[in-house]
């Protein structure tokens, strides 16, 4: 006989036939909860909506906070700061500043797992995003609170969201493991890049490992919202090639009504050196009443034999581009019927003609025997290049490494905010389609203010594969004492830091291919200063292959091939939105610039713009 055991768990009674297997048996049933609470503590913890004023004082209601920067001048006497978004970080004594100064001597690591969510949002002009992460368990109980940044790459966007614990809160390394959240950073661009910074607070006197920084890209209009919602995006999906005789018909679907398209246009240019007769434009305007899905053009003036690369989009600036393929073949015809003569006249003619041709093969064999059989032996290394020509295309492997190279871009920014925006469109380009981990001071402003605009530079010199300077006019300008103390003499600077670089490596014959110079199509040779003599120079965007050859160090020429990388030829960037960016923003560029040295001319070398002198 086995005396039963009963025992209470949670709402629930277990009961055991022996006493060893109930402890079994418990010992499970513990194990089972304790990992189900642990699943529960998973469960991401949201910002609460109470004052820094409850945070202070400990109220039971003010566990994790949401404080505003409204809030924090009134509560603290601290103003906000507008120059960088409210996104300074907040030091220890603003916190523990009450308590004696030896609470602040404390180090806590950054925060790790962060990851950002996109948030259901009825706009369909922006996307909205919820960034979450889990604290480190190092310095977890000096832990106060957290401070998350979002900021745009290539723009001037940010924002921040400050969030606070209770003060008579003290975390355990339990908590590790806990997952916040913050709120949702809305309005942000479709399509476009964004950092976002998770910081433990309070900021350590020790300035390292105290964030972390991540990148991300919101959703395209066509992935949130759909392409038939995405007039930008637009292009026609479905295209349908016929050929009737010589006349090529190509059928493709038009736009919804509700965008109001009415007009398109279609490319076509041919393949090898003449071309196929050159390029062929087409303006299409359907007629909506007859028929508003489909609509049916011809392809006028295409020559036999060509194979063409066609497009077709909306007639509209930046408009997507679909492409599509047109092979013109021959149309064999009958010929027409004749009057077929007579076998008895045709055969005595066949005979003698054939008679006649044997006797000349022969003869032409005879006399051309050694020349013959010299033409025949071929030599196996031209038939392996013949095939190697007519073969499969070449795979090209840039490197066996495991990161991308690192370039950084220094700049001139007295040539206006027209060329700095180049600057940027162009880093943008690099980075997204030429497998380049670019470095620029417009993307890293924490860094800068944490080490000076020199500092910063000299670091990422030291640490980069490649460095790029962007020559322009401003570059030669001499510094002036109103120039001491800003940022418009670091260009100058580090040119002069790269021109002693050079000179000693030239002089104990090093590699100096790490430094470059380019120049946009606005700027001219003369515009790179002497100390870059040296190096290799570049003309933007045109050199953008020999560019991507020199970081890669791919040969785009060998015996019998060329390499051919179609989205960073000087025809085929602009199909990309970043390639069709850095176009704009250099012809903007290139404007700004003409109409400033004009205006340079008309007040007698005194320049109108406060942010651009005459040189």
């Amino acid at each position: 006989m086995f005396e039963s055991k009963c025992f209470a768990f949670g709402h629930c009674y277990v009961c055991f036939g022996s006493m060893r297997r109930a402890k079994l048996i418990l010992l499970q049933v513990l194990t089972l909860s304790q990992y189900l609470w642990a699943q529960e503590d998973l469960t991401a913890i949201s910002p609460q909506d109470c004052s820094l004023k409850c945070v202070l004082q400990g109220g039971p209601g003010c566990v994790y906070c949401r404080i505003s920067r409204e809030d924090v001048a009134r509560t603290l006497g601290v103003p906000s700061v507008e120059t960088f978004g409210s996104c300074v970080p907040w030091p220890c004594f603003v916190f523990l500043g009450g308590q004696s100064s030896d609470v602040c001597q404390h180090y806590v690591h950054a925060p790790h797992d962060v990851t950002v969510e996109f948030v259901a949002d009825e706009n369909t002009k922006y996307d909205t995003v919820v960034v979450s992460w889990k604290p480190s368990q190092f310095g977890i109980s000096f832990l106060r609170g957290f401070q998350v940044s979002l900021q745009a790459l290539g723009g001037s966007h940010m924002a921040c969201q400050l969030f606070l614990f209770q003060i008579n809160i003290s975390l355990s390394a339990s908590h590790a493991q806990t997952v916040y959240q913050s709120d949702a950073f809305s309005r942000l661009t479709l399509g476009a890049q964004y950092a976002v910074t998770v910081m433990a607070l309070p900021v350590p006197e020790l300035w390292d490992k105290f964030y972390h920084s991540t990148m991300f890209s919101t959703r395209t209009c066509p992935e949130k919202n759909g392409l038939e919602h995405c007039k930008k995006d637009w292009y026609p999906k479905h295209i349908e090639v016929q050929q009737e005789e010589h006349d090529v018909i190509v059928t493709f679907n038009l736009a919804p009504p509700h965008f109001a398209i009415n007009r398109y246009f279609s490319l076509c240019y041919g393949e090898g050196r003449r071309g196929g007769g050159g390029l062929k434009r087409y303006i299409i305007k359907p007629n909506s009443t007859k028929n508003r899905t489909h609509h049916s053009y011809h392809l006028q003036g295409l020559m036999v034999g060509f194979n063409y690369t066609c497009e077709i989009a909306v007639d509209e600036v930046d408009a997507v581009r679909k492409t599509f393929n047109v092979q013109v073949m021959q149309i064999k015809q009958e010929p027409p019927p004749t009057a077929t003569p007579s076998l008895t006249l045709l055969l005595p003619v066949g005979v003698a003609l054939a008679a006649a041709l044997v006797v000349l093969l022969l003869a032409v064999v005879w006399k051309n025997h050694r020349q013959i059989r010299r033409k025949t032996e071929i030599n196996p290394e031209i038939i392996e290049q013949h095939h190697d020509k007519k073969g499969n295309e070449e795979h090209v492997s840039l490197t066996s490494r495991l990161t991308p190279p690192r370039l950084l871009i220094c700049y001139s920014s007295d040539d206006g905010h027209a060329h700095v925006r180049a600057v940027m469109q162009l880093a943008v380009f690099l980075q997204q389609h030429m497998a380049t981990q670019v470095f620029l001071d417009l993307w890293d402003s924490l860094s800068l203010a944490e080490e000076g605009i020199m500092g910063w530079h000299c670091r990422r010199i030291q640490e980069s594969d490649f460095v790029l300077v962007i020559c322009s006019r401003g570059l030669q300008r001499r510094p002036t004492e109103r120039d001491a103390g800003e940022s418009r003499s670091t260009a100058a600077a580090v040119v002069s830091l790269m021109g002693e670089e050079l000179g000693r490596a030239k002089a104990k014959g090093r590699d100096i291919s790490k430094y470059m110079a380019a120049i946009f199509e606005y700027s001219e040779e003369k515009d790179i200063p002497a100390e870059l003599g040296f190096v290799s120079r570049y003309t933007l965007p045109r050199d953008l292959p020999l560019l991507f050859s020199h970081i890669h160090g791919v040969a785009l020429h060998k015996p019998g091939k060329y390499l051919r990388i179609e989205h960073i030829t000087e025809e085929g960037y602009t199909k990309l939105p970043a390639g069709a960016a850095l176009q704009w923003s250099i012809y903007e560029a290139g404007m700004a610039l003409t109409n400033h040295q004009e205006s340079c001319d008309e007040w007698g070398g005194k320049s109108q713009d406060n942010h651009v002198e005459c040189v």
